[in-house]
């Protein structure tokens, strides 16, 4: 028996390697619960192996080394000037109902073969909804190398520490936040108010996992925070940071916001026409930091960020990887995440939406009949070792167009690789809502 132990072992780590969704230690569990303290997490890791699996597909179940930055050290056109002409083509067939109303922007960055980008619309400007986050998880990151410029642990260490409060800028959102107690096991799912604590690492999660605004504008004002007392920014009372805000000219504190927010997307060559958040995502905060030229963006300028964030060039290296991890990470995968076709595929997304009535009509939830913007940012991962990345965004008027953000990840997944039948709107799809 002795002389088979060898082979087996082998046998073990290539079964590892190749289906890494297997291990008993999974992410965002084992590993994302040591390095993040995200109570959240601890509960998915104390699940038993039938909740699990129900929780999550099999591509949201690899460990937390898998995720690696998939552009580092390969040239890149960053402009994005050079496009495949065939592919976009094919692109067009693909799309549902045809018209403006669908904007793409896509790059295959698979391992082995020249990137190939193909766009759609890519230069029209969507209201971003709540895809806008990533500018603020963007603009945190910023700050946060400028408060710990020689230690990259540092600044973890400060997101697992540090607690702050919601206060006014938490509220108002429907969405709901999971609540989970590791002592008492209690788990809720509560809408944020003024009294929560959280981490910043938790606070960070809750805005992109269930997108949650009230943390968006948590983050946000922690950035802000970040920018004005810098080394000394660890060390902030509660105090303190409310007699600022309270002190501080509005006019002062607008500007001051705009600049946190973009900066950093500048500095990537990302242009104001092609993604900026202008607005807090909640009234309260809205009422402590004014507005300042509103919120837009484009396939392409989405397309810029993704390409920065797999070169490690939103902040650095990094950075950059901590943010693909959080994007991992999600609660639950929807609309073009939601494509069973992606179900082995690891998908680290953001989605946003925001939809309006006309005045004297009624339209249903994510059936906006003045607007009815839907959002999706994507980086696909399959097993078979193909890589790309999508910005889509829609405003299809008075429908749901969740099936659409399906439909197209199934047709694009076919079309980046290579296969010879795209399926027909007739597939079996969930409703990813």
């Amino acid at each position: 028996m002795k002389k088979f132990l060898p082979y087996l072992a082998s046998l073990a780590i290539l079964f590892i390697a190749l289906f890494p969704w297997q291990r008993i230690e999974s992410y965002p569990v084992i590993g994302g619960v040591e390095k993040t303290a995200i109570r959240r997490l601890v509960r998915l890791e104390r699940m038993d192996s039938a909740q699990f699996t129900k929780t999550l597909p099999y591509g949201a179940r690899y460990s937390l080394p898998y995720v690696k930055l998939n552009l580092m050290g390969r040239e890149i056109d960053s402009n994005l000037v050079s496009r495949d002409a065939d592919l976009e083509s094919e692109l067009e067939k693909m799309i549902p109902n045809g018209g403006r109303a669908y904007s793409l922007a896509i790059m295959d960055i698979t391992d082995g073969r020249e990137p190939r980008y193909l766009e759609r619309n890519a230069n029209l400007s969507y209201q971003p909804g709540s895809v806008g986050k990533l500018a603020v998880v963007t603009a945190l990151m910023c700050e946060l190398e400028n408060v710990f410029v020689d230690s990259v642990q540092s600044r973890w260490n400060l997101l697992k520490s540090r607690v702050v409060k919601g206060g006014p800028f938490a509220v108002y959102d429907h969405h709901t936040i999971p609540e989970y107690d590791p002592e008492t096991e209690r788990y809720s799912r509560p809408q944020v108010n003024q009294q929560h604590e959280f981490t910043l690492y938790e606070w960070i999660d809750h805005m992109l996992s269930v997108s949650n605004n009230g943390a968006a504008s948590v983050v946000w004002r922690e950035a802000i925070l970040m920018r004005v007392f810098g080394p000394k920014y660890p060390e902030l009372t509660r105090q303190e940071a409310e007699d600022y805000f309270k002190k501080t000219p509005r006019g002062e504190l607008r500007d001051l916001s705009k600049s946190v927010i973009s900066e950093p997307l500048r500095h990537m060559g990302i242009g104001p026409d092609e993604f900026r958040v202008g607005t807090m995502f909640t009234r309260g905060a809205s009422g402590i930091v004014p507005p300042q030229g509103g919120s837009a963006s484009s396939p392409r300028g989405l397309m810029k960020w993704l390409t920065a964030l797999e070169s490690g060039r939103i902040v650095d290296a990094p950075s950059s990887l901590e943010i693909k991890r959080l994007m991992y990470m999600t609660d639950r995968r929807i609309r073009y995440a939601h494509a069973p076709v992606l179900d082995s595929a690891a998908v680290y997304f953001k989605s946003g939406s925001l939809y309006g009535c006309i005045p004297g009509t009624s339209c249903g939830k994510y059936k906006g009949n003045r607007m009815n913007y839907m959002n999706s940012v994507c980086i696909v991962e399959q097993p078979d070792g193909t890589r790309y990345l999508v910005a889509l965004m829609t405003n299809v008027l008075s429908r749901n167009s969740a099936y659409d953000h399906q439909l197209l990840a199934t047709r694009i997944d076919k079309l980046i690789r290579n296969t010879a039948n795209v399926e027909d709107p007739s597939e079996s799809l969930g409703t990813g809502e």
